[in-house]
């Protein structure tokens, strides 16, 4: 097995930051890693790159940067209710998508055009329009770097939340995921629960309920609000909606009467990031090259040539402009490198 030493990121991450690794290697088979642990001369930290869609690189990458090419959909077992998949960790997401809903297979059709790869979605739990990855996940594979074995999670040792998960957390840079077994159900539960996947589909002239009516209505909506990271560099969402309790939401409100809100379960509230970024004056700002989008306040983007440092700084001046004016804390859901 042989390293590249040196490689630029550029095409590799969606805010097309160029950051160099210090050595690179793709990995399109799962016997490599245990090659790369009994390798001498390899290095001992090491990152993992799938689409590189939820990452924000801001120095250069040490060490070993590991770019997740596994490949593979396969059909496990059905029944009458349901189909039970294993894909890869390196398929892209939506194209996986895509692939179910020709099937005819339900539950992730909520989640369509979220970029990245099919590892990525259990650490983060990927969520849009009502719906969160974890609902569809049986098992979790990968590969434990201090274990030097393929170990497997299920469901509930995942400890998923919201955009989190064990692999976000205590397993951080100790398990590669390799791949993932989804539980689709072949009689679809709509979910509409999100008003704008309703009046989308009345826009199309939608009478006939469907998982690829839902979808093409998501990929609609998306694609009107979010910018396409081929032309403007960004990794969606930079921020988590903050929760918090129904009575620190009760003193927010009397300051700031029409604050929308969301109920989130035992009495905490959701609250729009993007709708309290706006209101402290940020969308469509810009400095130079790092700005926030001109139609989604909770995007952060690159016109060009901006650096990571200059999209952290940005954040963060974000973060306590939110802090000052409404007393929440905002937390970054993209990762920082």
């Amino acid at each position: 097995m042989q390293l590249q030493k040196n490689i630029s990121l550029k095409s590799y991450n969606t805010f097309g930051m160029d950051v160099p690794a210090e050595y690179f290697f793709s990995l399109t088979n799962e016997t490599e890693l245990a090659e790369i642990v009994a390798a001498k001369g390899f290095p001992k930290t090491r990152k993992i790159l799938g689409g590189g869609s939820n990452v924000l690189l801001t120095q250069p990458v040490d060490g070993l940067l590991l770019l997740n090419r596994l490949k593979g959909i396969e059909l496990l077992k059905e029944d009458d209710q349901n189909v039970w998949l294993r894909v890869a960790g390196g398929e892209n997401w939506h194209d996986v998508v895509l692939y179910t809903i020709e099937k005819g297979w339900a539950g992730l059709e909520n989640l369509s055009l979220i970029p990245g790869t099919v590892g990525a979605a259990p650490i983060q739990n990927i969520g849009a329009y009502g719906v969160e990855v974890k609902e569809c996940i049986e098992t979790v594979n990968g590969w434990h770097w201090g274990e030097k074995a393929f170990v497997s999670f299920v469901k509930d040792e995942c400890r998923f939340d919201y955009r989190d998960s064990i692999f976000k957390q205590k397993l951080k840079d100790k398990v590669m995921i390799t791949s993932v077994i989804f539980k689709l159900n072949k009689k679809a539960a709509f979910n509409t629960s999100y008003g704008a996947i309703t009046e989308e589909l009345e826009k199309m002239g939608v009478t006939e309920l469907s998982i690829k009516a839902i979808s093409d209505a998501v990929i609609a909506i998306r694609r009107s609000k979010l910018p396409d990271p081929a032309k403007i560099g960004n990794a969606g969402s930079f921020f988590k909606n903050p929760t918090i309790t129904l009575a620190e939401f009760e003193k927010i409100e009397e300051k700031h009467a029409g604050i929308p809100s969301y109920a989130a379960g035992n009495k905490k509230i959701k609250l729009p990031a993007g709708w309290l970024i706006e209101q402290c004056g940020w969308k469509g700002y810009r400095k130079d090259d790092a700005g926030v989008h001109k139609k989604q306040a909770l995007v952060l983007v690159n016109y060009g040539n901006a650096k990571g440092q200059e999209i952290w700084d940005l954040s963060e001046e974000v973060i306590i402009s939110v802090w000052e004016k409404f007393g929440i804390e905002l937390e970054r859901e993209v990762q920082v490198w």
